[in-house]
């Protein structure tokens, strides 16, 4: 994804955005930050990231991807915590999707903790869901 635009819509290229924290040469400072980054690697397929930035607890043992399903844009809907100094947040996003051919949209508030300083992804409530 070399000079391409990052997935989580934030106007960087993948490689100096999402990219430095798959590659483990950063780390995210924010639940914000950390839900982008979760959404760009679902969207280029990194699933050894996906099981690292999740909490052991909700962690699945691996994460597989659908042939047919390509996210295509990220919009935060709403934060709550998950700043530099907070232990919790919670952020609430739309993502965009295609699959088979077929316009997708998922609405999911997510919950983020910190483990040993570092932001994970804990747990995701659904909020709405529908193809077109």
């Amino acid at each position: 994804m070399s000079g391409e635009s990052c997935p989580c819509a934030l106007p960087a290229a993948y490689e100096q955005c999402c990219g430095r924290l798959h590659r483990g040469e950063a780390a995210a400072e924010t639940a914000e930050q950390l839900m982008r980054s979760r959404f760009s690697a679902f969207a280029v397929g990194d699933a050894a990231y996906l099981l690292r930035s999740w909490h052991p607890s909700t962690r699945p043992a691996e994460v597989t991807f659908e042939p047919f399903l390509r996210w295509k844009k990220l919009s935060i809907v709403s934060t709550s915590g998950g700043g530099a100094g907070d232990a919790e947040g919670t952020v609430e996003f739309r993502a965009r999707y295609s699959q088979a051919g077929k316009a997708g949209e998922m609405r999911e508030v997510s919950r983020f903790t910190r483990r040993e300083g570092a932001w994970v992804y804990l747990t995701g409530e659904a909020r709405s869901s529908r193809a077109r």
